[in-house]
């Protein structure tokens, strides 16, 4: 018997899934509804569903891609000339997908990252039929979460949920746009928390889910019986892209804490604790004569990292993350993943037999930059991140011939104030740019000298 394929959930116009196909006779999942809920007999969805749908929007795609062409060996050995054996092709692409609003003072949306990654043009359908143009303003491909914005009225956002509260064989309902069919709401139960390994992205700590979603679904709620937002439906285990009752949505705290760092800096700041190691086993277990079969064994500690700073050492196992029990090493990574640098966390591990909690500070995987055309075409062509102590937006590079190079941009320009208001960040500079036109006076200190800059 082959194994089934996992894949995502946005459907592609003019593209050919292929799957290893899993026969399974007439698979349909279902779930059974209590008789009542909160003393109310013969429950119904509707009155959560018509407060929730609303906040649950379709999107379409459109762009090109790059798709690379081999040339055949019989080619290669003739030497047919003019012929590069890795050349590529632009080709155009559609796509279906869906999207919550998470902020409707904002016009914020949140997304699967596949849903809108390479697209040119991103369409959003609301509820009442509205077809709004939107900006991506970041994206995170190591999760798979994309945050959009729109310009509207009447918005209505979703109440998040902490997912952290979530036990198996809570009711889960998934609205989303499956098939370009419009909004479908189907349900279910949590099947299963913490799922990791699974391979779709680098960082997992998955809701498994047996609501019925499938392609198109990807971006949309999972959502409670209260219509708060559980989790974001990325991906399904099942045969040719079809539903068989195991789907798996992003948690909402993980969501949560990405769209913030997005918000606030255009790219998420990835927070890493600076160790290697496995999951427990009954093997490990033995060997190290551990208690627990469960958790994040450490192997190796990187020197001046968060994790040697806070006194983890190779042979801890890694049993709670903030209280909250992890139970594979993917899922120590997961939720690690998801917290910003510079975040405190409080860790319980288990060392020589005996449980004690420690709190490390994280530090930032890498130097983070965002590149600044979704925040004005003055600067298009150049990349910012926010100064290390909170107090203006560095210019970190500038593109030749880019706008930002023409209006007189340059490489370590510190931008402190425009039209003589403060600017400490990445998102100060964004909110205060937005739906504005006219001229700019930017106050930055190049080479230790504070002056003005003009754009118009």
């Amino acid at each position: 018997m082959k194994k089934s394929s996992l894949v995502p959930l946005s459907a592609i116009f003019g593209a050919v899934l292929f799957s290893n196909s899993l026969v399974i006779p007439n698979a349909h999942a279902f779930s059974i509804w209590p008789t009542s809920v909160e003393g109310q007999t013969m429950p119904s969805l509707a009155p959560m569903l018509e407060k929730a749908t609303p906040a649950v929007v379709s999107i379409a795609v459109k762009g090109t891609h790059k798709v690379k062409h081999s040339i055949p060996d019989i080619f290669r050995f003739f030497g047919k000339p003019n012929q590069n054996p890795n050349r590529s092709q632009q080709r155009p692409f559609r796509g279906l997908g869906s999207g919550v609003i998470i902020d409707a003072k904002e016009g914020y949306i949140v997304t699967n990252n596949h849903v809108v990654e390479q697209a040119d043009e991103i369409i959003i359908t609301l509820k009442d039929g509205r077809q709004i143009e939107a900006t991506k303003i970041g994206s995170d491909a190591d999760s798979d979460i994309a945050l959009l914005q729109i310009d509207a009225d009447d918005l209505t956002e979703i109440v998040i949920a902490d997912s952290d509260k979530l036990r198996v064989g809570d009711f889960a309902i998934a609205i989303g746009s499956p098939f370009g069919l419009g909004q479908t709401v189907t349900s279910g139960i949590v099947s299963a928390l913490g799922r990791s390994g699974l391979d779709i992205e680098n960082y997992e700590d998955f809701i498994q889910t047996d609501a019925a979603i499938n392609s198109g679904n990807s971006g949309g709620a999972l959502v409670n019986l209260r219509g708060e937002l559980i989790g974001i439906n990325t991906a399904i285990l099942g045969p040719n892209g079809g539903n068989v009752g195991i789907g798996f949505a992003i948690p909402s705290n993980m969501m949560h804490n990405l769209t913030k760092q997005i918000i606030e800096f255009g790219e998420v700041h990835r927070g890493i604790l600076g160790v290697s190691g496995r999951s427990v086993n009954s093997e490990i277990a033995k060997a190290m004569e551990l208690k627990t079969n469960q958790g994040g064994f450490i192997e190796q500690v990187l020197p001046d990292s968060a994790a040697d700073e806070a006194g983890i050492k190779p042979g801890d196992v890694i049993t709670k993350v903030n209280g909250k029990s992890v139970k594979t090493f993917n899922e120590l990574r997961g939720k690690i993943g998801s917290i910003g640098a510079g975040k405190k966390v409080k860790l319980t591990i288990v060392r020589n037999g005996n449980e004690q909690e420690l709190n490390v500070k994280l530090k930032q995987s890498q130097a983070s930059s965002v590149a600044a055309a979704n925040i004005h075409r003055m600067f298009e062509g150049a990349k910012l991140e926010n100064n290390n102590n909170n107090s203006g937006v560095t210019i970190v590079a500038v593109a030749e011939n880019s706008p930002a190079q023409l209006v007189g941009l340059q490489a370590n320009d510190l931008i402190t104030a425009i039209n003589r208001t403060r600017i400490n960040n990445i998102a100060e500079l964004r909110n205060y740019l937005k739906d504005k036109k006219g001229v700019f006076a930017l106050n930055i200190i190049r080479d230790n000298y504070s002056q003005y800059l003009m754009v118009r």
